[in-house]
């Protein structure tokens, strides 16, 4: 059970992390408002690292069911333990979500916008069209996948390759987040969206159910992609 807790409290630290710096940028009255897109990739990276850094061992620090399945289909990870990773994956991102409507309390009631109170948990287009959002989370999953297992050939010291998994994080978010939010995780994205859906957040709106699974699709299909030519390479 230490490797299903490990996943749990590691997405959940995750999407505290995470999300938690989208609602410092994003909420009204809030110290970080409009801090802007650096902050929120620099604490994204962050938000996968820490907790890598405390739960690799434990239980692999997949925290991100297309990693977890990417993984099982080139033998890397047993089929047998994809659903209880995936479960716990889910469970600590709606949890991870709560814990960053609890800490924002008093600002949901001072931001009007109820996009922006959504964009908190989960992602949004730029410009909604399904085939390019599909494609751009396709290819920011795919690399997240190839690079992680790229980057697990090369021989470092000590952590550092938890570092390099975080920078890694941090470039895809600059170089390929903008035109949807780079989900590139399907409890990322849906667990919060759950959360959005059930907590008594002031003034929100729907949660958007109609994109909800492009980023459920999306990262599945790319981080297969990039498993699958990973393995063809190396």
């Amino acid at each position: 059970m230490s490797n299903l807790m490990g996943e749990f409290l590691g997405t959940m630290m995750l999407i505290l992390l995470g999300d938690g710096v989208v609602a410092g940028v994003a909420l009204n009255k809030s110290k970080a408002q409009n801090a802007g897109w650096m902050v929120v990739t620099a604490a994204w990276a962050c938000a996968v690292a820490i907790p890598a850094f405390i739960f690799g061992a434990v239980s692999g620090a997949h925290f991100n069911p297309a990693l977890t399945i990417a993984l099982a289909a080139i033998g890397k990870f047993s089929w047998a333990q994809v659903p209880g990773y995936i479960i716990a994956q889910f469970l600590g991102a709606i949890v991870g979500a709560t814990l960053v409507w609890l800490a924002y309390l008093p600002h949901w009631a001072e931001t009007e916008d109820k996009a922006t109170k959504l964009g908190v948990f989960c992602t949004a287009p730029a410009i909604r069209n399904t085939t390019s959002n599909l494609i751009t989370e396709i290819i920011g999953t795919f690399v997240l996948v190839f690079g992680i297992l790229g980057l697990g050939q090369v021989k470092m010291a000590d952590g550092l390759g938890t570092i390099a998994v975080g920078l890694l994080i941090l470039v895809i978010g600059l170089s390929l987040g903008a035109p949807t939010g780079y989900a590139i995780n399907p409890a990322r994205d849906l667990g919060p969206r759950i959360a959005h859906a059930i907590l008594p957040i002031a003034g929100k709106g729907d949660s958007d159910w109609g994109y909800s699974w492009i980023p459920v699709v999306g990262p599945i299909i790319g981080g297969l992609i990039g498993a699958v030519l990973f393995v063809a390479v190396f």
